[in-house]
């Protein structure tokens, strides 16, 4: 096939090589891309770094703008499926009911409010549009009203680098309180007597790591828990009756979690299990006392019941087929997320008796949805398929059905029957059977070698990839792409044992899955060789790397999105405010020479050869903390000087945003048309 390659004019920006070398278990490093960190992150200022960023952004703006008339029709499909004034279904909370809605042509949501049961005008307790209005980025963290109902407490972003405002407003005069807590992650958890609130503060470096309180009036905050180990993140949260404040902190394997009552915030937190490294538990509260979801039995988790001092009472253990991922406290029984055989499913508990939730379809994707109320004799469900649109059941335990309260409406028209999904089990070279989800339209089905395919992976922190309905992915399967998603070990879609089976010494494994499957997909006719695209973020761009490095030849064009490509030297430098936390996940390279040798052995950036390499585009966020900004950087300046083809590289930085991309609703979508222009231009599709 015919490589996308580079325009003649404008020519690709040059990065400038400063050498540097350090020395890890006796063994010379070079890099001649470390400059482009900034020794002042998080604040980036060096006019070199920022000159060179701004160039790889006009050389992308350049390209891009000869394919304007294809974003554009792209953006108008994917807007046209979007209903312009979307809403919620409303869900009630005490002595209210509350919504979210769009306004027409809005970016951000409007949250209200009025008294359930009623037919009273629709109170606004925030208008995100307003607070976003004059901003290049704007995100809401966590919005709470108080027990009394009197005020509401939010947290806000506004520049991408998840350092998070918190504020108090009066609902009913609409009137900002003095109150306002600085650098945070953004969680919000009030007091039961409405006077105070806690928060979690993080540090400079960007790790959430001390739990605050703030009384209403009063300047500063009184330090209600510390984490002093790097290593560990610290969250909080209200248990399901609102009795408890759990103050969590964990790293990606092990937990601690301390509680406070949740009427007197004063009182020293109490450990419900010290952590023992590899325990990993999370906690609830009902009205029989704590609720403990832990994998101290097996890998898979179960359900416990402290029982004084003496050991935990047992309510459910998981097997080796199931999954225990999560649950929900309430009055009269308990919901339980879980995953039997890699199929979710939803487990009511009502006293000795135990029993499931059916749904419609034979793969799906089914979570525990919003259900703000202890005392409900429901449970609300967010359901979806590959070919699905996002959907609200309200389950009654009453009548054991399912009530549908929302499906995504797409103005534009879907016929679900237009299209086909299937679930495909692939073996990798080790013999282990990858599952595979495919979507395309039937207008594809008899000839597919003829048509594209797009492939997406993640594999990384045990997040497994459902088989989701995506409306913006219509406009590739309309133009006969076949929607691939790999779901490789590093996620958890077949268990616990599959997210291990991907990390630390295994990692490997993840990216041979990937290649694997795409060889598949190839040799059994699925798509014709050299014809799949590619894409993963984050984690996932971490895989796309590395694919890259091993396989470049099975694929036609990559997205690299927020990519985690400097595995290596990120894990050697412990002052990044992830490393810690990220060692059990990767291995530490700094003590451990067999991490920092398997860790070199497959790290994408230091792994980059002088060969072809297919039309990439890579994107990164200026201020994000998570996979900060000279990842993507240095992967396109090492890239560039190295690879042997002219296919077209692009590089997008957000000046002004983080990982997750802008922040307003159409500017994301604009920023998928572009992306999906990007697709179509590495299969010479840009007229379509």
């Amino acid at each position: 096939m015919v490589r996308l390659s580079a325009p003649v004019s404008p020519l690709p920006p040059t990065a400038n090589k400063h050498a540097s070398t350090a020395v890890w278990h006796g063994e010379e490093l070079s890099d001649n891309y470390a400059w482009l960190k900034d020794p002042a992150y998080p604040e980036v200022t060096q006019s070199e770094i920022l000159d060179y960023l701004k160039e790889e952004n006009a050389y992308f703006s350049a390209v891009m703008d000869d394919r304007k008339a294809l974003t554009e029709t792209l953006f108008s499909e994917i807007k046209g499926r979007i209903k312009d004034d979307d809403e919620s279904v409303p869900w009630i909370e005490g002595a209210y009911e509350y919504r979210w809605a769009f306004a027409k042509g809005a970016q951000y949501r409007c949250w209200y409010r009025r008294e359930k049961d009623s037919d009273n005008p629709w109170q606004v307790l925030l208008d995100e549009a307003a607070e976003a209005d004059g901003k290049e980025f704007f995100r809401l963290g966590d919005l709470k009203v108080s027990p009394d109902g009197r005020l509401v407490a939010y947290s806000a972003d506004t520049n991408g680098s998840e350092r998070f405002t918190i504020r108090i407003k009066n609902i009913e005069t609409g009137k900002l309180l003095d109150d306002v807590i600085e650098e945070t992650s953004g969680e919000i958890c009030w007091q039961s007597d409405s006077q105070a609130l806690a928060a979690v503060k993080v540090s400079r470096e960007w790790r959430p790591y001390l739990v605050v309180c703030h009384a209403l009036g009063e300047e500063g905050e009184t330090a209600l828990f510390e984490e002093a180990d790097t290593g560990y993140f610290v969250h909080i949260g209200l248990t399901s009756d609102k009795h408890q404040l759990c103050i969590r902190t964990a790293d990606h394997v092990t937990a601690e979690v301390w509680v406070i009552p949740a009427d007197d915030f004063s009182i020293t937190p109490a450990c419900l299990s010290h952590r023992q490294a590899g325990h990993d538990y999370y906690v609830d509260h009902d009205k029989d006392g704590f609720l403990i979801r832990s994998n101290h039995d097996h890998k898979n988790f179960g359900l416990y019941r402290p029982q004084g001092d003496g050991p935990w009472g047992t309510v459910l253990v998981g097997d080796d087929n199931l999954y225990i991922r999560g649950m929900h406290c309430f009055r009269d029984f308990i919901a339980v997320q879980e995953r039997f055989g890699g199929l979710d499913q939803i487990r009511i508990i009502r006293g000795d008796k135990h029993s499931h939730v059916d749904f419609p379809e034979t793969a799906y994707e089914a979570e525990l949805g919003n259900n703000s109320e202890f005392d409900q004799s429901f449970i609300r469900i967010s359901y979806t398929s590959m070919v699905t649109p996002p959907s609200v059941f309200d389950y009654s335990l009453e009548t054991d059905n399912l009530t549908v309260r929302k499906e995504q409406e797409i103005p534009s028209g879907y016929n679900k029957t237009q299209y086909v999904t299937e679930r495909l089990l692939v073996p990798a070279r080790d013999g282990v059977k990858v599952p595979v989800s495919l979507v395309y339209k039937k207008t594809a089905e008899a000839d597919r070698r003829s048509f594209p395919m797009h492939l997406y992976g993640y594999g990384a922190y045990g997040l497994g990839m459902s088989p989701a309905f995506s409306a913006t992915r219509l406009s590739l399967l309309d133009r006969g792409f076949t929607y691939a998603i790999a779901h490789i070990r590093g996620g958890d879609e077949l268990g616990y044992g599959w997210y291990e089976a991907g990390k630390l010494k295994d990692r490997t494994n993840t990216f041979n899955d990937f290649v694997d499957v795409a060889r598949y997909l190839t040799d059994k006719a699925y798509v014709a060789a050299g014809e799949i695209t590619i894409s993963g973020g984050s984690a996932g761009g971490e895989l796309m790397g590395a694919v890259l490095n091993q396989a470049p030849e099975l694929f036609c064009g990559a997205m690299l999105h927020v990519p985690f490509v400097d595995v290596l030297n990120t894990m050697l430098n412990a002052d990044l405010p992830l490393t810690p936390l990220e060692w059990p996940e990767w291995g530490n390279p700094i003590k451990d020479k067999d991490a920092f040798d398997h860790i070199k052995s497959y790290c994408p950036y230091t792994n980059i050869e002088a060969k072809e390499y297919p039309p990439m585009m890579v994107t990164g966020g200026l201020n994000d903390p998570r996979v900060t900004y000279w990842e993507p950087a240095k992967w396109t300046a090492k890239m560039r000087a190295m690879k042997t083809d002219d296919n077209l590289l692009l590089m997008k930085i957000n000046m002004g945003a983080g990982h997750g991309g802008k922040s307003g609703r159409f500017d994301r979508y604009r920023e998928v048309a572009e992306e999906y222009t990007f697709l179509l231009m590495c299969y010479g599709m840009d007229g379509v």
